[in-house]
Parts: C-alpha cells; structure tokens; sequence
C-alpha cells in the first residue's frame, strides 16, 4: 500500500515536472526575443559610433588638430578652407544658453505648481496640456520663430533675419516639456510624510517647497535639466531655419549664427562627394557632438546616482 502511494506521488511529481518544463518554453522564447531586441539596440549603437569615428579618422589623416581645434574661422566650402570647430560650438552653446534660460524657469515654476498648488482636477487638464508640446514637429517651431518671434522681436531689437535669439527662445519652448516632465515626477515622488511633519511644525507652503521638496527632488531635478541641454545641443530644425548658415565666434544673439547639427544638415543636404574632405567634415562635427552629448549624459546619471535620496 505504502508502495503503492509512493509511486502515485512520484507519478504526480514527474507530471507535474513535465508541466512546469512545458510551461518554461514559452517563457524563454519570450525571454530569448526580449534580448534579441535589446541587442538590436546596442549593436546599432556601436555600429553608429564605429561608423562616426572611422570617417572622422580619415578626415584627422588630412586636417591637423591644430587646425580643428586651434583655428577660430570654419570655411570647409570655400576655396581658402580652414576648419576650426570653435565657430560651430558657438552657435550652438549660445543657442542652447538662451534656451536654458526659457526652459529651465518655464519648466520648473509648471512642475512646482502642478505638484504643490493646482488641485487635482487643474493638473489632470494642464498637465497634457503642457506636456503637448513635446510632440508638435520641431519645424513648425523653426518658421514660428523666423516668421512670428524674428518679426515681432525686431520692433524692439536689432535683429538680423536669422538670429540665435529667436532660435533660441523657440528652442526653449521645445525643451520646456520635459525639463517639467521630468521635475514633476521627482517633485511628486518625495513622501508626502515630509510635507505633513513640515506643516505640523508650523513652516508656510513657500519654505515646504524651497527648503524640504525641493531639495529631496534636487537629483531627479537637476537630471532633467541636463537632458533638457542634450535635447537643446542636438536640435537641429530649429536653428537650421531660424539661426542661420552663418559659422561666427560670437556672443552677440541678435547675429546669424550656425550650430553643429545645422552645419551637418546643410553637408548631407548639398553636393559634396561621398568620401570628400567636404563630406567628411560631417563625421568629425557629429564626432565632437556626440561627445558632447554623452558627456552631459554621465554627468546626468551621476548627479541622479549621487544625489539620490532614499526613503
């Protein structure tokens, strides 16, 4: 007897096995495809950046980076060519400094407010509505500015038609959303136990915000304003339209100007040859962008790690 249940219960083990095994296929087809599409992704990464770095070589075989780094002049496309890199990263922190200036006080005064003032049913509607912005074409922000800012500015100020004051306003309208994205899920995920000992103690909302929220959030905070000067670095319709073709080491906004990605756009839209110096100047532009933006990138992560709190 005793037998007899000794082999049902190895039976019933053994079934159960099979069962739990014919369940774990599925699984780990799902588990294998999951992974197939996380390789696509690194291996695309790599195959970018091997492909950028590869032409930007073969451009330093023939410019110097004396001449790429030292030279103030960027004229590639003229018959005396010189290839200094400075007047491109001009433009393109002058542009992205005054986008900051819009974006950073824009998106931190909606995130704050639709944390800690508006009522539920404000935020439910303002919230969208802020966030609608992030997905209005980034063209349609470029001839706003040359036809609406550009025009109206120049009432007030001595605009030249391309300008990096106009590129850069609309630049910072664009990336306002996800600075007050970002600054919103941080200022909301800080414990709502802080507010209330706060408030049982007697501090005003003001302070709450400034000397306890605030501070809790500073990483998620500080992280998205990062992003956000990645996002304004990388942008390229805008300025193209707005800013101009203009390479100039200046700090004055009211000048054309030209940033890295227009002068990338207006290479890989223009007749130089595949394989040209011309054409390479594409690759080392995009070279130095891209070590630009993942710069901002590690230093993003590690403020976020760094400054972390954990409740």
């Amino acid at each position: 007897m005793q037998n007899t249940n000794f082999r049902g219960e190895l039976n019933q083990d053994g079934r159960s096995l099979e069962k739990r095994a014919g369940e774990d296929v599925p699984e780990k087809i799902i588990a294998v495809l999951l992974f197939c599409c996380a390789l696509v992704s690194v291996l695309t990464t790599f195959g970018i950046v091997f492909i950028i770095f590869r032409v930007t070589f073969q451009f330093f075989q023939k410019v110097s980076l004396a001449q790429f780094f030292l030279d103030t002049q960027w004229t590639p496309l003229f018959a005396e060519k010189h290839f200094g890199i400075w007047p491109l990263i001009n433009g393109t922190l002058l542009t992205t400094t005054i986008a900051m200036f819009v974006a950073i006080p824009l998106g931190l005064s909606a995130a704050i407010y639709l944390s800690e003032y508006a009522s539920s049913k404000v935020s439910r509607i303002l919230r969208p509505a802020v966030e609608l912005l992030a997905g209005v074409p980034t063209v349609v922000f470029g001839y706003f500015a040359l036809l609406f800012v550009t025009p109206m500015l120049r009432n007030f100020f001595p605009l030249e038609v391309f300008n990096a004051l106009s590129a850069g306003l609309m630049t910072g309208i664009m990336v306002m959303p996800t600075i007050g994205s970002i600054s919103l899920d941080a200022l909301q995920s800080v414990p709502l136990s802080l507010r209330e000992g706060a408030y049982a103690m007697g501090v005003t909302k003001l302070e709450v915000i400034t000397r306890i929220i605030f501070p809790a959030a500073l990483s998620g905070i500080a992280a998205s304003i990062i992003l956000g000067i990645s996002r304004a670095v990388g942008e390229t319709m805008i300025v193209v339209i707005a800013a101009g073709q203009q390479p100039r080491l200046s700090i004055n906004p009211f000048q054309t100007v030209e940033t890295m990605t227009a002068y990338m756009a207006q290479i890989s839209g223009g007749d130089s040859p595949r394989g040209s110096l011309n054409y390479n100047t594409l690759y080392a532009v995009g070279a130095v962008l891209f070590l630009l933006t993942l710069t901002l990138n590690v230093i993003s992560h590690w403020i976020a790690n760094r400054y972390k709190e954990k409740y």
